[in-house]
C-alpha cells in the first residue's frame, strides 16, 4: 500500500518537476515569452499533483491549495514590470505565507512551540531588516510585515518534519536573494534569477509533498 501511494505521488509531481527543469533553462536560453508561460503554469502543475495525490480533499488540504493560488498569483504579478506589479505580488505572497501557517496549525503537532533551532529565523528577520530597511523607503512597512510573516511560516514549517522544514528554509533563500536583488544597493549575484527560481520551486514542491505525506501518515 504505501508503495502505490508513493508511485502516485511520485507521478502527479513528475509534471511540475519537469515543467520546473524547463523554466530553469529557459531562464537561462530564452526567449522571454516562454520564460513568462512557464512561470505562470507552474503553481496550477504543482496544484493538480496535490488533488491527484490528496482525494478526498480535506480541509487542510484546500487551505493548501488556497496557498498555492496566492502563489500562483503572486508568480503572475511578479512576472509585470513596475513598483505597482511587485506590491501586489509581495501582497499574493503574504496570503499565500498565511495560507501554509494555516495548514500547519490545522495539522496535528507533537509539540507546542516549533523546534528551538528555529529561533534561527529570528536573526535572518533582525538581519533582513538591518541590511534591506534603510534601502525600502516607502515599501519599509510592507517589506517588514512580509519578512515577519515569512519566517513565522518557516518557522511553523518545522512542526512537520524535515521535508516540508526544508520548503519553508527555502522559501527564506529565495526571498532573501530576491529581496537583496531589489533593494541591496551594489548587489551583484550572477547567478541570482537561478537561485531565486530554484529555491523557490523546490521549496514549493517539498512544502506541498511533506504537508501530503503528513497528512497520508494521519490518516493511515
Amino acid at each position: 500500500m504505501r508503495s502505490s501511494r508513493e508511485r502516485t505521488m511520485v507521478r502527479a509531481f513528475a509534471p511540475y518537476v519537469v515543467l520546473s527543469v524547463a523554466h530553469l533553462v529557459l531562464q537561462q536560453t530564452g526567449p522571454v515569452w516562454a520564460v513568462t508561460a512557464t512561470k505562470a503554469l507552474l503553481m496550477p502543475l504543482l496544484a493538480l499533483a496535490v488533488v491527484i495525490v490528496a482525494r478526498p480533499l480535506t480541509a487542510t488540504v484546500r487551505v493548501l491549495l488556497l496557498a498555492i493560488a496566492f502563489s500562483w498569483a503572486g508568480d503572475v504579478a511578479l512576472s509585470l514590470p513596475g513598483s505597482a506589479a511587485f506590491v501586489v505580488g509581495l501582497g499574493c505572497f503574504l496570503l499565500a505565507h498565511v495560507g501554509y501557517i494555516a495548514a500547519f496549525l490545522r495539522m496535528s503537532r507533537t509539540r507546542r512551540l516549533p523546534p528551538a533551532w528555529t529561533l534561527v529565523y529570528v536573526a535572518w528577520y533582525a538581519v533582513f531588516l538591518a541590511l534591506l530597511g534603510p534601502h525600502t523607503g516607502v515599501l519599509l512597512a510592507p517589506v517588514a510585515l512580509y519578512g515577519l510573516v515569512l519566517a513565522a511560516m518557516a518557522a511553523a514549517s518545522a512542526w512537520h518534519g524535515p521535508l516540508v522544514a526544508a520548503g519553508g528554509a527555502l522559501f527564506v533563500l529565495s526571498d532573501s536573494v530576491l529581496g537583496s536583488g531589489r533593494f541591496l544597493p551594489g548587489y551583484d549575484f550572477p547567478l541570482h534569477d537561478l537561485v531565486v527560481m530554484a529555491s523557490y520551486l523546490m521549496a514549493q514542491a517539498f512544502i506541498a509533498a511533506g504537508v501530503l505525506r503528513t497528512l497520508r501518515t494521519e490518516r493511515w
